[in-house]
């Protein structure tokens, strides 16, 4: 057997699965479609074509019946998107693709991009027929149940004769297609391998895109799948891959830090002289910050050793991932195996102060069965026998490991909740910003929720009794609304009329921020919140007042005496400020100066990734969002970043609308007015943002009887028209994604590119 029992048994048992759940083609549908796609793109098919329609049938994105259409996009009865997405990335991945705006065919690189000529263009489409029938004749030659050298001989013949074809997503997705039973349809070799690993196969060591097929065939064999129920099932099982970090344990001159890791739940490495490195991307110009940060806080090392140092540095605050898988290493002993829950984290009172939180999976002790990585603090494991032994851990037993001493970990968030944590731990406040729609009440209340909750009762908003989160919402966390109207008084004190033995008198009233620090005061022990939304609403210099100077964080503690009680005042240390501001209104830029040095910013923008494989009548929402505000970006003029659509009005519930009776009212209801605001009453501009078919430019109105149920197919026409599809790919051009179920484009990768 080439799998053991146990293997078999889980994979079957999803198999069983998704089966049930209608998740898995039958065999004859299977078989229905590649006998369409044959028919449509097969070899005896795409050698007929030749000039300008050879070049629009292979590579025009906007013609629904092209090939990289159907390869791309292509999701509905005809044929199904089940064969592995190669979604995401810049559409140069084609090699050439038309430019929506000019109709021009390019090429190049997304940095570096040059306009061909017809007669140019057609040459190289040419030249990609040419190599796929060159590898469709290879395939036809290999033998069934090929062995692992003939998959490695039709790797050298592929790279041969059917380059760089063969060697894109793209192209091995097309052949996967024509030769099912010889190919999976994972299109990306870290795919492949990734999936070997979890079944503790030692994938070929050519990183080929055909070398490790036979495998695969193989096991599906063995466990009677069809190889597309294979990679289905593998995705399900093992989810997207991951990477694998060696971390040292020793530091010097403390020795092993081992127990402090496990006692913390994280891991830890040292530098603690070049400070928090929050802001650093996985870039080339972060990682010469970092180099630029050692030469100035540890001078005179030998260049060399520097420059690993840096890599090193580089990879565990921007390489480490959220799932990445950690090793901690002493020597060739492993002692644990843990896999990362969070962001990197700066704590500045301790010798190890560069962390990422960690839940601890396995701990023991064994020995690496290669050398890899030895004499370093931070390196990615790649060899395949390390990777298969710590996934042969997993099988087992997990084994946490013990705590010296009972101590609660300390919160750590993740995401967009670990920013906030960070800047209110840094700052004392924070302004959450972006276009309407992006969700930022819905992170700054549940942040702050999750915050409060754990602060004062030690544990989660959701684990909490009612009686418990009344006190959050009753006391802990307080939230105003600012706008126009609303003043100094409202905030901190002011006169208010009251009535007093049947006469109308005016009595000093706190507002809601000084009661908030009143009790903050009080019960120093507890953290206490308050939510702004809409903060720039409000006249902020107005409403803050003398706030402003005690309000940074090396202030708290100040006293200032207000003006109407003349009471001395401080803000305590327990008191944190959260504010949301829509960018539609006014731009971050015109914020109260003084303001903006007092706080700290995250931007939210619309994210279409919550709305990952959402159709709604043959709709992909998140590449349609992404497409309208591309369109809004290049029509409205100056501002329109700030005045895009957010994926929370195609959220129903915290999920992705699913009904197209509720996608249209939210678009004529919600979405269409707001653009209309954008464009004053410009029609022309609202035809290029929402496409011809949903506006009558020449009666300047919107065409709202689309709407009708009984129109459906005309509106479905009218959301996906030539240049709203053509948009839709020109912005997956543009915004690189690898929100596929298994197929990066990885010529696209960053990876590798800081060294």
């Amino acid at each position: 057997m080439i799998l053991s029992e146990r293997l078999a048994r889980e994979l079957r048992e999803v198999h069983q699965k998704l089966d049930a759940a209608g998740e898995l083609l039958s065999k004859s549908q299977l078989d229905e479609y590649y006998a369409v796609f044959r028919q449509k793109f097969g070899p005896e098919v795409i050698s007929r074509w030749e000039g300008e329609e050879l070049l629009e049938k292979l590579h025009d994105h906007s013609n629904r019946d092209s090939l990289v259409y159907w390869l791309e996009f292509k999701n509905d009865e005809e044929f199904t998107a089940h064969f592995g997405s190669i979604a995401g990335g810049s559409a140069l991945k084609f090699g050439i693709y038309r430019r929506r705006e000019t109709g021009a065919w390019t090429t190049g690189s997304p940095r570096s991009q040059r306009e061909l000529s017809l007669d140019e263009a057609i040459t190289i489409a040419r030249k990609h027929r040419d190599q796929l029938l060159a590898g469709v004749g290879l395939l036809e030659k290999l033998p069934a149940f090929a062995t692992d050298a003939e998959y490695a001989t039709l790797q050298d013949d592929m790279n041969r004769l059917a380059h760089p074809v063969n060697d894109t997503a793209w192209g091995h997705k097309y052949f996967s297609l024509l030769f099912p039973e010889k190919l999976d349809d994972f299109h990306v070799p870290s795919y492949q391998r990734f999936h070997l690993i979890k079944l503790l196969q030692k994938p070929a060591a050519d990183m080929g895109r055909y070398t490790c097929a036979g495998q695969y065939e193989r096991i599906a064999r063995e466990l009677n799948f069809p190889i597309n129920h294979l990679t289905s099932v593998l995705n399900a099982r093992n989810g997207r891959p991951y990477r694998y970090w060696r971390i040292g344990t020793r530091l010097d001159p403390q020795g092993s830090i081992w127990e402090l890791m496990q006692d913390q739940s994280c891991v830890a490495v040292g530098w603690l002289e070049i400070g928090a490195l929050a802001d650093i991307e996985y870039n080339q110009a972060s990682k010469e910050k970092i180099r630029t940060l050692l030469n100035t806080h540890y001078p005179g090392r030998d260049p060399r050793a520097q420059g690993r140092d840096a890599q090193q540095i580089f990879n565990f605050v921007a390489g480490l991932g959220e799932g990445d898988i950690v090793v901690a290493s002493d020597g060739m002993r492993v002692l644990g195996l843990g896999r990362i829950t969070g962001p990197y984290v700066f704590e500045s009172q301790t010798d190890a102060p560069h962390r990422h939180p960690v839940e601890w999976l396995w701990h023991g002790e064994y020995s690496s069965p290669v050398q890899e990585g030895l004499r370093t603090t931070v390196y990615e494991l790649k060899k395949s026998e390390n990777l298969i032994e710590i996934e042969s851990r997993f099988l087992g037993p997990l084994v946490p490991p013990p705590r010296p001493y009972p101590r609660p970990s300390p919160l750590i968030l993740a995401g967009i909740p670990g920013r906030i944590q960070d800047i209110l731990e840094r700052k004392g406040q924070v302004i959450l910003y972006g276009p309407p729609g992006t969700g930022k009440t819905y992170w700054a209340v549940k942040t702050t929720l999750t915050l409060a909750s754990f602060a004062s009762f030690g544990a989660t908003y959701d684990q909490l009794t009612d009686g418990q989160r009344k006190s959050i919402h009753d006391d802990i966390v307080r939230m105003c609304t600012f706008h126009p109207a609303y003043g100094y008084e409202d905030f901190w004190e002011g006169y208010r009329p009251q009535a007093i033995n049947g006469s109308l008198a005016f009595e000093l009233q706190d507002g809601i921020f000084k009661k908030l620090c009143e009790d903050a005061r009080n019960q120093s022990d507890r953290k206490f919140y308050l939510i702004i939304d809409e903060i720039n609403r409000g006249d902020i210099p107005r409403i803050f007042g003398e706030l402003l100077t005690v309000l940074e964080k090396d202030k708290r503690g100040k006293t200032i005496f207000l003006p109407l009680s003349r009471q001395p005042f401080t803000v305590p240390n327990n008191v944190f400020v959260i504010g949301t501001m829509n960018t539609a209104d006014r731009s971050i830029a015109l914020l109260d100066k003084a303001l903006r040095r007092r706080f700290g910013f995250v931007e939210l923008m619309p994210d279409s990734s919550v709305l990952e494989g959402a159709l709604v009548a043959d709709i992909p929402l998140g590449p349609w969002l992404n497409a309208l505000n591309q369109r809004l970006c290049e029509h409205i003029g100056r501002d329109a970043r700030n005045l895009q659509i957010g994926h929370s009005y195609l959220l129903d519930q915290g999920r992705a609308v699913s009904s197209f009776t509720l996608f249209t009212r939210i678009l004529q209801d919600d979405i269409i007015p707001l653009i209309e605001e954008y464009c004053y009453e410009d029609f022309s501009t609202l035809a290029k943002i929402l496409g011809a078919g949903l506006v009558d430019e020449q009666q300047q109105r919107i065409r709202h009887e689309l709407f009708e149920p009984t129109r459906r197919d005309e509106l479905i026409q009218a959301l996906l028209s030539p240049e709203v599809v053509t948009s839709m790919e020109a912005t997956a051009a543009e915004t690189p994604s690898d929100t596929e179920t298994g197929d990066r484009d990885e010529d696209d990768s960053v990876e590798g590119t800081p060294e």
